[in-house]
C-alpha cells in the first residue's frame, strides 16, 4: 500500500533500535523501521552498508547485538523452536539460489511444506506444480537444478519460498548473480507478487525496478537509515546530501 499502512495500522515487521556488530565493526545501530501488510519496501545503499545484514536479522540468520524485531506482533527470539515457528511465515530468496542439487525442481518446492509443515504430499505436490506454473516453469518439474539457467533457478527458489504460504517475503539481491539478460524474468515474477499484495523487503541495486515496484525506498548508509520515502522522492528528489551522493555515484556507474 503506497502509504505504508495496513488495515489495523499495526506493522507486520517492527524494528526498533536495531544494532549489529562484527567484532569492532559496527554495521548499523539505532535502526527503526516498520513494514506494513502488502507493502513493498526496497533497501538500497552502497555495498557493505548493512542492507543484507539487516534482512538476515529479520529472518534470524544473524543475531542482533541490540534492539528488537517483532514479526506479526511476536518478538523475534533465537531459540531453534522460535526461529522455526517464525520462518514458517517468512520466505527468503538468496543471491545464489540455495537449491538442493540432489532434488528435482518439484522436490525442491515440495520439501519444506511436506517435511517441515507435514502437509499431505498429494496436496503439496498439486500446489507446487501450480506455483511452478506461476513462475513459468511448469515444464521443469522433473529436471535437476544443474540443468537450469540462473534465472530459472531463482524462479524455482521463489516458488519454493511461496510454498510455505509466507506472510512476508525477503529478497537478498535476487538478481545480482544473474547474467544481465536473465534479470528481467526474475523481476517480472517479483512484480507479479507485488501486484498480488505480497509483503516484501527487497535488497537490490536495480533502481528502475525499485522505482516501479516499491511503495517505499529505504537508503541504508553510514551505519543506519540515511533516508526513506516514496521512490519518487528518494530516487528523484532526495532530501539528504548522503542520498544525493549515492544516487549520483549509481548514475555515473
Amino acid at each position: 500500500m503506497p502509504d505504508g499502512t495496513s488495515a489495523t495500522g499495526e506493522p507486520l515487521v517492527r524494528i526498533r533500535g536495531a544494532a549489529k556488530r562484527f567484532g569492532a565493526l559496527t554495521v548499523f545501530e539505532n535502526v527503526d523501521l516498520d513494514v506494513h501488510e502488502s507493502e513493498v519496501v526496497v533497501l538500497i545503499g552502497p555495498s557493505g552498508a548493512g542492507k543484507s545484514t539487516l534482512l538476515r536479522c529479520v529472518n534470524g540468520l544473524e543475531r542482533l547485538d541490540g534492539g528488537t524485531i517483532d514479526i506479526g506482533g511476536e518478538r523475534l527470539g533465537y531459540r531453534e523452536s522460535a526461529l522455526n515457528r517464525m520462518r514458517r511465515h517468512v520466505g527468503m530468496v538468496f543471491q545464489n539460489f540455495n537449491l538442493f542439487p540432489h532434488m528435482t525442481v518439484l522436490g525442491n518446492v515440495t520439501c519444506a511444506p511436506a517435511k517441515v509443515a507435514r502437509r499431505p504430499y498429494r496436496e503439496v505436490e498439486e500446489e507446487a506444480r501450480g506455483l511452478l506454473d506461476k513462475v513459468g516453469l511448469a515444464d521443469k518439474c522433473d529436471v535437476y537444478p544443474s540443468s537450469l539457467s540462473g534465472g530459472q533457478r531463482q524462479r524455482v527458489a521463489i516458488a519454493r519460498a511461496l510454498a510455505m504460504h509466507p506472510r512476508l517475503m525477503l529478497f537478498d539481491e535476487p538478481t545480482s548473480a544473474l547474467d544481465p539478460e536473465l534479470v528481467g524474468e526474475v523481476l517480472d515474477v517479483m512484480r507479479a507478487l507485488a501486484a498480488e499484495g505480497m509483503t516484501m523487503m527487497i535488497v537490490t541495486h536495480e533502481m528502475r525496478f525499485a522505482r516501479r515496484v516499491a511503495d517505499r525506498v529505504v537508503l541504508v548508509a553510514d551505519g543506519g537509515i540515511a533516508e526513506q520515502g516514496p521512490p519518487e522522492t528518494v530516487l528523484d528528489a532526495p532530501r539528504t546530501a548522503r542520498a544525493r551522493d549515492f544516487l549520483r555515484a549509481v548514475l555515473e556507474h
